[in-house]
Parts: C-alpha cells; sequence; structure tokens
C-alpha cells in the first residue's frame, strides 16, 4: 500500500492511497510496482496537487513454518522496487515499512538502535504515530489478514465434498435455463427471491455466539475457539443449506441478476446481503473456486457502500485472484483504490431500482387494463355472430357507421345511390329491380344482427321520401 503524504504551509497531510494485493509470484512485483505507482501519482495530479512524498507498507502474514523477519527479508526486493518506480516520478519515499504478526520493520533505517533486527511491536490504535498511519491505511486493526480472510475462503473440510455435490447436481438443471433466452428472466427471479429469503433468515436469526441449539456449527466447518466474527460466520453457514447456496452461487453468475442484487447495499439490507455474499464466497470449493468472483465482488461493493475501505478492498482483491478478468471487480478495486466517492455508484443503483419498479408498475397497469376488453371479444366469439348482449355494442356502432353516409347526401342522390354498390347488395328492398324484401332477415342471421337494424332505418327514411 502507497500513502500519498503532502506538505503545504509546512503541515503534513495524508492524501491519496492506492492498495494492491502482493502477487505469489516475484516476477511480478516490478509491474505491479510500476502500476501501483503511476495509479497514485496520477490519481493526485487529477485531485490538483502532485504528493510532496510517499510512504510505503508491505503488509503480509508468515506462511506456515515462516518467521515475520522472514517475511520481511521475502519483501525486500518488492520495497526497493516501490521506491525505485517512486523514484522515477519525481516523488521520493521517505519510509518504507513491512508489517507482519504484529510488528514492523523499516526499509529505509539503518540504525539497530532505532529499528531492531527483531522488529518493533505494533502499539494499539491511536497509541503511537505509527499506528495512527496504520489505522489511517486500513492496516490490521481488527485482527489478523489471515483471520480477517478465513470468513472469505471457500471450505476445506469434509463439509465441504457435500457443497460440491450440490453445485455439481444444481448446475445440470440451472445452467440450461440461464442460457436460454425465455427462461433466464425467470430464473433471475427466482434467484433474486431465494436471496430474499435467506436474508431475512439470516436477519431474524439470533444473534448469541455460541447459542445452544444451534447445532452442527463446528461440523460444517471444521473449526473451533474462533474469534466472534467467525463464529458469527458459522451460525451463517448453518443457517443457509448446501441446494440454496449451490442455487445463489450458479444465478449469481448471470450478470443482470448480479447487477440488481448489488442494489442491496445500504440500510436494512445492507448487513444481511453482506452475510450472505461471504457465505456463498465460502461455499465456492473444489472446481467452483471461479465462480467466487461474483459474491466476493458484491461482498466487496456492499462493504465500500458501507464505508469498510479495508474489507473492500481485501474481497475485491479476491475476487480478482479467482477471476483476474472479471471486470465489475477490477472496475469497483481502482474506484477504490483511487479515494473515489461510492455514492456516484449508489446513486446510478438506485435510479436503475426506480426506474425498474416504475417499468414494472406500468406494465402492470396495462395488463390489468387490457383483462376486461379481452374478455368482452372472448365473449363476443363465443357469441357466434348471434343477436347476444356481446353483440349489441357493435351491433349499434356499425349501425350508426353505416347509416352516417345516407343522412349526409342530398334527397336527390339517395334513390339513385341505391339500385348500385354495396348499399343496394345489402339492402334488397331498394334495388332497381324490386326484389323482394324477404331475403334482408335471411342474411341478417348470417351477421351480427346490424342488418336487421339498417333495412329498419333504411324503410324509415324511404317512407318519409314517399310521402314528400
Amino acid at each position: 500500500m502507497l500513502a500519498a503524504l503532502h506538505d503545504r504551509d509546512g503541515r503534513g497531510r495524508f492524501g491519496g492511497r492506492a492498495r494492491l494485493g502482493i502477487p505469489g509470484n516475484a516476477d511480478d512485483w516490478a509491474s505491479v510496482a510500476r502500476q501501483l505507482t503511476e495509479g497514485l501519482v496520477k490519481g493526485s495530479e487529477r485531485r490538483g496537487a502532485l504528493p510532496e512524498s510517499i510512504v510505503a507498507f508491505l503488509c503480509q502474514d508468515p506462511k506456515d513454518g515462516e518467521s515475520a523477519r522472514e517475511v520481511m527479508e521475502r519483501l525486500r526486493p518488492l520495497a526497493q522496487l516501490l521506491r525505485t518506480a517512486c523514484g522515477a516520478m519525481d516523488v521520493p519515499v521517505i519510509e518504507a515499512l513491512c508489517i507482519s504478526d504484529g510488528r514492523f520493520w523499516s526499509y529505509c533505517c539503518p540504525s539497530a538502535q532505532c529499528c531492531p533486527s527483531d522488529g518493533t511491536p505494533m502499539g494499539l490504535p491511536g497509541t503511537s504515530v505509527l499506528a495512527a498511519a496504520a489505522t489511517y491505511a486500513g492496516l490490521q486493526i481488527r485482527g489478523s489478514l489471515r483471520e480477517f480472510r478465513a470468513r472469505l475462503i471457500p471450505w476445506e473440510t469434509a463439509a465441504a465434498l457435500e457443497q460440491e455435490s450440490a453445485l455439481n447436481a444444481v448446475s445440470m438443471a440451472l445452467i440450461p435455463r440461464i442460457l436460454e433466452d425465455e427462461s433466464r428472466t425467470v430464473v433471475a427471479t427466482e434467484t433474486l427471491d431465494l436471496a430474499h429469503r435467506v436474508m431475512r433468515r439470516f436477519a431474524d436469526a439470533t444473534s448469541t455466539a455460541g447459542a445452544p441449539g444451534v447445532s452442527g456449527v463446528s461440523a460444517v466447518s471444521g473449526a473451533a475457539g474462533v474469534s466472534g466474527a467467525l463464529a458469527a460466520d458459522l451460525r451463517d453457514d448453518e443457517l443457509l443449506p448446501h441446494d440454496e447456496a449451490a442455487t445463489l452461487i450458479l444465478g449469481l453468475q448471470d450478470r443482470t441478476t448480479r447487477d440488481r442484487a448489488a442494489e442491496w447495499m445500504e440500510g436494512d439490507e445492507a448487513g444481511p446481503a453482506l452475510r450472505l455474499w461471504r457465505a456463498l464466497a465460502r461455499r465456492c470449493v473444489g472446481p467452483y473456486g471461479e465462480h467466487a468472483a461474483a459474491p466476493l465482488t458484491l461482498a466487496g461493493w456492499v462493504a465500500w457502500s458501507s464505508g469498510d475501505e479495508l474489507e473492500a478492498r481485501e474481497a475485491l482483491a479476491m475476487a480478482l485472484g479467482a477471476d483476474p478478468g472479471y471486470l465489475f471487480a477490477r472496475l469497483l478495486h481502482q474506484a477504490c483504490n483511487e479515494g473515489l466517492d461510492p455514492e456516484s455508484i449508489r446513486r446510478c443503483l438506485r435510479k436503475e431500482r426506480v426506474d425498474r419498479a416504475g417499468a414494472e408498475m406500468i406494465a402492470s397497469s396495462a395488463s390489468s387494463a387490457s383483462s376486461p376488453s379481452s374478455e368482452a371479444s372472448a365473449s363476443a366469439v363465443d357469441a357466434g355472430g348471434g343477436s347476444g348482449p356481446a353483440s349489441t355494442p357493435s351491433t349499434r356502432v356499425a349501425s350508426r357507421r353505416r347509416r352516417k353516409p345516407r343522412s349526409t347526401g342530398s334527397a336527390e342522390s339517395r334513390p339513385g345511390s341505391r339500385p348500385s354498390g354495396t348499399a343496394g347488395t345489402r339492402r334488397p328492398r331498394s334495388t332497381a329491380d324490386g326484389s323482394p324484401a324477404p331475403e334482408v332477415p335471411t342474411r341478417a342471421s348470417d351477421g351480427t344482427g346490424s342488418g336487421t337494424r339498417s333495412r329498419r332505418g333504411a324503410g324509415r327514411h324511404g317512407t318519409k321520401q314517399g310521402e314528400t
């Protein structure tokens, strides 16, 4: 992690920060050092001022069988690469520290009296200048990094085999439905509804650590004597069956479903959502490790939105470790490292949620409004063109439409218009050859009944003309 320092009017202050996980392959350290330095310096320049200097923090817990001092020596080449990269951009590194297993070493101070070879114990937050700097940087303020990552890493116990079997079974049924355009929306709705139910289950669960009646907690994870945070995670594991976890993990692989789940980022939804994403990340076992990118990214986003940048950066870094090409995690990780305000992303997600709710409301109203007319049309079709109640409105409209052209014409033109054309065909009584009128009821019985009303109207007009 790099922290920029500014010195205005003789008063030092912290500037931007840039943080990135330490690659396991030392061959990648040079490119990482260059990338991290450029991101911090150019980000500070965009915000208005180049940093006067930089402090570098290298933080890593010892591996199995490794001491904290050995970690410091192993990371010394990376510290030198960071100092060189910063110097190339005309920003000096005034201090480079290695923090491991509760102790710190300086790579810049050669004095054994000031910086002993065994390291200096870390003070509690707020008890020293270094502790204050580490607190600002978000370093080791809630236990070791190993304990923190344990909340997000997949299971490695016997229960992992059961979870893998559930993932295999669910994937055979769910993946084909996600790939089909017609059923993808249905799968998304089912996934989000299930996530809501699990979140409510978490919210309603007891918060008492080690409460009796929560059986099988230790058996699920195979852990004992863990901290309060891990005990809470174990209770969440007990509340989440294998098949539901598999359904959620696979459902979140759909980008649209994942984006909608990202809307649970604040208020009463944020806490249960973060617990759910952690639990799902722990269930991405065996060959499904790459599937953890989605829940880890969601966990990082909710943590960042809630103000916990430490957990956000770690979760997003783990998401990129699971899938280096996961774009959502890359964008959030970059934004978080550059110190951007998550409110801009929250506004976009809120708007998307409101717009979707409005569209669903309009669609529901339109569906409700179209239902009566559809039923009326179906009744008219079932009537078979008879003169029942269902055909009355259309009969009147048709009758009015036929009478209107004749009423608007002149009295001299009406008799001449009847012998030919459609009107003459529909009304045999008006034809020039004087064909009998009894055919009219027969034709009317084949229609909707409008022929009878039209014939009567024509008769009334004809009588008036004769009298005139």
